[in-house]
């Protein structure tokens, strides 16, 4: 079958894969919908970050080369004689994020040891994936396939909401309106956020931003972040995401929350960066982070999606094909800033 092969940096290859072996426990599942994630851009572009390249990753014992893609849906093909909460034919949607279970809180061993179908082993740029039954979740008949692609980021940025222990009524800044920018501005209208300031330096997805519920969206290289907040909010927001993984935004986030405020990283930085804790220090602001989310708001996120009370196919600006993921998918997420998620047709399936 045709897959989409992490091999190293820029060196991402569509080329003939063999399908592993269908476990008892394991669902093979025909892909009909994937999006490129922020990650798989960085993997591309700067990686490996999470791909394990000369040693194998500890949970699943795989290594590069490695199909990417943890953003996924699709329509079960075959089950193991084990697996009971899904059956061939069914629509479903795949929880990519790989634990251990060592501990009770599964948000203990995320962040001391986990990894992603798509990156830690092979995920759903391909026709077909083999998905454990603990990490496949059944969609209602009439969901759409393309929506289940988006649950992912979708839960990413539920729970930075969540991490940021954001309250109804809050002023809410968002430093980056890429993808998960944007899904995190609908989270943040979804959770009851009064104002929402919205930064870019693009114009392209400044506009967008405005479309899915931004109230002030402003291009940060015309006009100074913290200044414009101050004008409506002298003590600064309540609480602010920083959603673009740069040194400067980092630094502008903090300054333009309140004291006692909190300030949420949720990027992915490609490199290292100096930080003076002392702008923390002298502003009392907290600073949290979250990287991906738990079990129950990825469940949450698609009762939310299925009742229509989040919607976030507005974030969805192109359809490709497998074969054009290197100069429609990653090299455009690169250069054309008026692109967001970009799904990736396999079976096409709705």
């Amino acid at each position: 079958m045709k897959a989409a092969v992490f091999h190293n940096v820029k060196d991402v290859r569509v080329e003939d894969v063999e399908l592993k072996e269908l476990s008892p426990t394991g669902v093979k599942i025909k892909v009909a919908w994937a999006g490129i994630c922020g990650t798989d851009l960085h993997e591309y572009l700067a990686g490996p970050i999470f791909v394990p390249l000369n040693e194998e990753n500890p949970l699943t014992h795989d290594k590069a080369p490695v199909t990417l893609g943890h953003e996924f849906s699709g329509i079960v093909e075959e089950v193991g004689q084990d697996v009971t909460s899904v059956k061939s034919g069914d629509k479903v949607v795949v929880n990519p994020l790989i634990i251990s279970g060592e501990h009770e809180n599964g948000l203990y061993d995320m962040y001391n040891d986990s990894t992603f179908y798509g990156l830690g082993t092979d995920g759903g740029f391909a026709e077909f994936a083999i998905i454990e039954e603990k990490h496949v979740i059944k969609l209602e008949d009439d969901t759409s396939l393309k929506l289940g692609a988006l649950v992912e980021p979708t839960a990413v940025a539920l729970q930075a909401i969540r991490e940021s222990r954001m309250e109804f009524s809050d002023s809410v800044a968002v430093y980056g309106a890429g993808p998960i920018g944007l899904l995190t501005i609908i989270a943040a209208r979804a959770a009851g956020a009064k104002d929402i300031f919205v930064f870019d330096l693009s114009e392209e997805r400044l506009k967008k931003a405005k479309e899915v519920g931004a109230t002030h969206i402003v291009n940060s290289g015309e006009q100074n972040p913290i200044e414009y907040i101050k004008q409506y909010y002298p003590d600064g927001v309540d609480r602010t995401f920083e959603v673009a993984g740069v040194p400067i935004t980092v630094k502008q986030s903090i300054l333009s929350t309140r004291p006692r405020g909190v300030v949420t990283v949720v990027s992915i930085f490609e490199k290292a960066m100096d930080f003076n804790p002392m702008i923390l220090t002298t502003s009392g602001v907290h600073l949290a982070s979250t990287l991906a989310y738990e079990d129950d708001i990825f469940e949450a996120t698609i009762k939310m999606i299925e009742s229509g009370q989040i919607d976030p196919s507005p974030v969805i600006t192109d359809r490709i094909e497998l074969d054009e993921i290197v100069d429609k998918g990653f090299k455009a997420l690169t250069n054309d800033k008026s692109q967001a998620k970009i799904l990736v047709k396999l079976s096409g399936e709705e």
